[in-house]
C-alpha cells in the first residue's frame, strides 16, 4: 500500500529533505545567500522527484492514455515552477537559459550516462529505432522553430519590438499544436513506451493510495513553489558576489536541480538494459520542454507582465543545434555503447565548459 511515509523511504534523494527546514530558517533568519541558494537548491532535488512518483502513481491509476497525458503535463513540474518565479522575478535570461540547458542535459549528460552506464555492463544494446527516429524528427523541428525567432527578431526587433512579441506567440502556438499532435500519434500508435512502462514495478491502485499521491503531489508543489522563491531571490546576488553568470546557472546548474530524480531513473533503467524506457525518458523531456513548456511560457509571461520571447543568442543556438545533431545520429540505427555514451558526455562537459567561461 502507497502511504505518504513510504516516498520517503523509496527515494534514496530523500536524505536531502533534511535542507527543507534549513531553507526556510535561513531565509527568514536572512543568513549567508549562498547558504541560502544551496539549501533550496538541494531542497528541490527529492521535492521534484516526490511530484515525479505522485504522478505516476495517479497515471497508474487512470490508464494508460489519461496516465500519459498527466506523465506529459506534469513531468516537468518542478523546472516550469522555477522558471514561473523567475520570470516573477524579471529574471528572463535565465529561463531562457533553463530551457537550453533542460534540452542539451536530457539529450547529452541523461543519455550519455544512460547509453555509457548501460553499455558499460550489458554491452551493446538495442532500442526501437523507429520510435527514436520519430523523437528525433520532432526534436529538429523543436529547434527549428526555436531558431526562427532568434534569426528573424534580431531584425525585425531592431524596429518593432512587439513584432518579437507576435512572432514568439505564433511560433508557440504552432509548437504547442505539434506536441499535442505527438502526443495523439503516440497515444493512436502505442508507442508512447513512457505511458505504458515505468521505472517501478507495477502496482495495483486503489482510492486510498491514490488520496495518498495526491496528497505527496500537492505538498511536494507547495515545497517547490517556496523553495524556487528563495533560491530565485539569490540569483542576482550570487552573480555579482561570487562571479557565476546568470546564463551559467541557468543552462547547467537549474535544470539538473529540477531534473536529478527523473535522470536517475534514465540511468538505472539503463543498466537494467531496459534502453527502450531509458531512451525514452530522455528524448520525451527534452521534447517535453522544446515543443510545451517553452511555448507555454511564452503565453503565461504575458499574463504575469513579463514577456518572455523566443529569441536565443549564438551560444544557445550552436548549443540546441550541435545537441540535436549528434544524439540524432546515435538514435539512427537502434543500438547504443558505452563509447556512444562517452561522446555524449563529452560534447556535455565542452558545452559546459564554455558556458562557464563566458562573462557576466
Amino acid at each position: 500500500m502507497i502511504k505518504i511515509k513510504n516516498y520517503l523511504h523509496r527515494h534514496p534523494l530523500s536524505v536531502l529533505l533534511f535542507f527543507l527546514p534549513l531553507a526556510f530558517l535561513a531565509e527568514f533568519s536572512h543568513w549567508n545567500p549562498m547558504l541560502i541558494f544551496s539549501f533550496s537548491a538541494l531542497s528541490l532535488v527529492p521535492l521534484a522527484g516526490y511530484i515525479g512518483e505522485a504522478t505516476e502513481s495517479i497515471a497508474e491509476y487512470t490508464g494508460p492514455k489519461i496516465g500519459g497525458l498527466l506523465n506529459a503535463t506534469l513531468g516537468n513540474a518542478a523546472e516550469l515552477i522555477i522558471t514561473l518565479v523567475a520570470i516573477k522575478a524579471g529574471l528572463l535570461e535565465l529561463v531562457k537559459a533553463s530551457i537550453t540547458g533542460s534540452i542539451i542535459g536530457n539529450l547529452l549528460l541523461v543519455m550519455g550516462l544512460s547509453l555509457f552506464l548501460g553499455g558499460a555492463k550489458n554491452g551493446i544494446q538495442a532500442f526501437d529505432r523507429r520510435h527514436s527516429s520519430n523523437q528525433s524528427v520532432l526534436l529538429t523541428l523543436a529547434v527549428i522553430a526555436l531558431v526562427i525567432p532568434s534569426i528573424f527578431g534580431h531584425v525585425i526587433g531592431s524596429t518593432n519590438a512587439w513584432g518579437v512579441e507576435q512572432l514568439s506567440l505564433g511560433v508557440a502556438g504552432v509548437m504547442i499544436l505539434l506536441y499535442a499532435a505527438s502526443l495523439f500519434f503516440n497515444f493512436k500508435s502505442n508507442t508512447n513506451i513512457a505511458s505504458h512502462e515505468t521505472a517501478h514495478s507495477k502496482k495495483i491502485i486503489n482510492k486510498k493510495e491514490i488520496n495518498s499521491a495526491i496528497a505527496v503531489l500537492v505538498a511536494a508543489t507547495l515545497g517547490v513553489v517556496f523553495m524556487s522563491e528563495f533560491l530565485v531571490g539569490q540569483v542576482e546576488v550570487i552573480v555579482s558576489r561570487f562571479g557565476f553568470s546568470e546564463f551559467f546557472l541557468g543552462i547547467i546548474l537549474i535544470p539538473i536541480i529540477g531534473n536529478v530524480a527523473e535522470h536517475m531513473v534514465a540511468v538505472q533503467v539503463a543498466i537494467r538494459n531496459q534502453m527502450d524506457l531509458s531512451v525514452e525518458i530522455a528524448v520525451s523531456s527534452s521534447l517535453q520542454i522544446a515543443l510545451f513548456v517553452a511555448p507555454i511560457l511564452v503565453f503565461i509571461s504575458l499574463i504575469m507582465g513579463n514577456p518572455l520571447t523566443l529569441v536565443f543568442n549564438n551560444f544557445e543556438l550552436i548549443a540546441l543545434g550541435a545537441t540535436v545533431i549528434v544524439s540524432a545520429l546515435v538514435c539512427l540505427d537502434g543500438e547504443s555503447n558505452w563509447l556512444e555514451g562517452l561522446a555524449l558526455i563529452g560534447v556535455y562537459i565542452i558545452l559546459g565548459i564554455g558556458f562557464f567561461l563566458l562573462p557576466t
